[in-house]
């Protein structure tokens, strides 16, 4: 089994760019900036009715996200209590409570340790988190 190597998964969205979801470093593992879209492009936590008005919820994409990052982790045999560190991209502040409190379901202080920062925007309109994460998953010898 390599200790270096990078993957692109089937059943997830394409990255948009020439980048891994994953990519394992000995027993590190690091999981690419990751969104709710989902592997049609649409996106978990968007709505958007007949006259083009949204409805971004915060909570349904940092679940989804998380989710996202789950199943990405799982390719290399690892899971979410793995995790080390979590880097968290917000678009808006005023989400940080719902953000918070979806993280609080599969997270407590025993968890990664993390940075949620603020940005200008993502790669869509509609996003409105990303996260990128390192797990620490020891291959077996």
């Amino acid at each position: 089994m390599s200790t270096n190597r990078a993957t692109v998964l089937a059943d997830k969205a394409k990255p948009r760019g020439r980048f891994p979801h994953i990519k394992r470093a000995g027993d590190f593992l690091y999981v690419s900036g990751t969104s709710s879209r989902r592997p049609d492009n649409s996106f978990d936590g968007v709505e958007v009715d007949e006259l083009g008005a949204t409805n971004l919820d915060i909570r349904a994409q940092t679940r989804a996200v998380i989710e996202n990052i789950r199943d990405i982790l799982a390719s290399e045999g690892a899971g979410l209590a793995d995790l080390v560190e979590l880097s968290s991209y917000l678009v808006d502040m005023n989400d940080f409570a719902g953000y918070n409190e979806v993280y609080a379901e599969y997270f407590d202080e025993t968890g990664p340790t993390r940075t949620t920062v603020a940005v200008h925007q993502l790669p869509h309109p509609h996003l409105r988190i990303e996260i990128k994460a390192v797990a620490h998953s020891p291959l077996q010898r």
